[in-house]
């Protein structure tokens, strides 16, 4: 019952990227990913840091921002330039493939065992995601599908790396996310000003746009997933990933008019059924014991968690 709340709550997380599409084109300045992407981690990374009071020390500050970089700071960028790029939702189902990138990693540094129903929900997940995304005019890019790619092992290898270093003793999973929000927000400012230039200026609609994104889609929802990962298995953390584009398919029906074909129903069910069925798998597997777990039955958790206990 435990393992299924953390499930549950992690899974906000992806759900919560879902919503990133939708808010960018009704309230955000237009062409302004980078700018977007610097607004949601900065701001959200000085925040959750403040609330923590507690900074790096020793070798995590080179470790917070080899994660930061990782997880935010070249994985924004590279996924912008992949969805530029690749019209028709191909990046999205780059994306989706990012589970494979995580057992492959997970099996090699972190001694989780890849099972055959793992694997094969990777890959019915990524299916379902295409069906629901992809249209006929869609077309490929090879500097789009590079992006894409490389965007999706960055992301891959941020999610093994954090389970591998897990926290330093007494640090919650609050002030982790505030430390590699900071560093990869801090790492997209020089890119996004080469490439976009001076920022915007934004209207009401910009602001509270960029507030949601700040504190709901990035603060809360990057501090749920590496809440997650410091409990669960990598592998069980990526799984839950066709969340977000299942989620941006429905917000884009109920709330942009977007029509669902018959096609992207059965898409959606199968991905669907596909990250059910992930969970279902990586709870079988048994996984080595290692020292984040160690650390985990002595780290108070931020907020409103309580004790972590094994």
């Amino acid at each position: 019952m435990k393992r299924l709340a953390t499930v549950a709550l992690t899974a906000l997380a992806p759900i919560s990227w879902g919503s990133t599409y939708a808010v960018a084109t009704e309230l955000l300045p237009p062409d302004r990913p980078l700018f977007t992407g610097v607004m949601r981690a900065l701001p959200a990374g000085l925040l959750l840091t403040a609330l923590a009071r507690t900074l790096p020390k020793g070798e995590w500050w080179w470790k917070s921002a080899v994660l930061g970089i990782l997880n935010i700071g070249a994985f924004f960028p590279l996924l912008f330039l992949s969805a530029y790029r690749l019209p028709g939702g191909v990046a999205a189902v780059l994306g989706a493939a990012g589970p494979l990138f995580v057992v492959g990693l997970a099996a090699l540094l972190l001694g989780e065992r890849a099972s055959l129903r793992t694997v094969l929900a990777a890959v019915v997940g990524a299916f379902g995601v295409s069906m629901v995304v992809l249209t006929a005019e869609a077309k490929l890019d090879l500097v789009g599908v590079i992006a894409g790619v490389v965007s999706s092992a960055s992301m891959g290898a941020g999610t093994v790396m954090t389970k591998r270093w897990g926290r330093p003793e007494g640090v919650g999973p609050l002030a982790m996310t505030g430390w590699q929000l900071t560093a990869g927000g801090l790492f997209i400012i020089p890119v996004a000003a080469l490439v976009e230039g001076a920022p915007p200026a934004l209207d009401g609609s910009a602001l509270l746009g960029y507030g949601y994104m700040m504190l709901i889609n990035t603060g809360i929802a990057y501090w749920l997933w590496f809440r997650g990962i410091g409990q669960l298995t990598a592998t069980s953390v990526t799984l839950l990933g066709p969340l977000s584009p299942l989620t941006a398919a429905v917000i884009g029906w109920a709330a942009l008019g977007q029509a669902l074909s018959p096609v992207q129903l059965v898409g959606m069910a199968i991905a669907f059924g596909a990250t059910v069925a992930g969970q279902l798998a990586a709870a079988r597997t048994p996984r080595p014991f290692s020292s984040t777990e160690q650390m985990d039955k002595n780290i108070s958790m931020d907020l409103t968690d309580g004790q972590v206990r094994r």
